[in-house]
């Protein structure tokens, strides 16, 4: 199981967060996807290991901004 961190910026909504959860979820494969939308941080949580580049590329096209961390 992996788990990795990041945090969006522009995120102002739940239909934010809800297009965050689900380009991060086809990106990673991903198992579950918590999204703080105050702090604007993404834990994504998988059966495999996470590309970060997947999830920041995934994000970015959906037009957001993400760092690790």
């Amino acid at each position: 199981m992996s788990t990795s961190t990041y945090t969006v910026a522009g995120m102002t909504c739940n239909g934010c967060a809800n297009k965050v959860k689900t380009a991060v979820t086809d990106a990673a494969g991903a198992s579950a996807v918590n999204i703080d939308l105050a702090t604007g941080r993404v834990t994504v949580t998988a059966d495999r290991p996470i590309d970060d580049t997947a999830i920041t590329n995934a994000v970015e096209e959906i037009g957001y901004e993400v760092t690790v961390g």
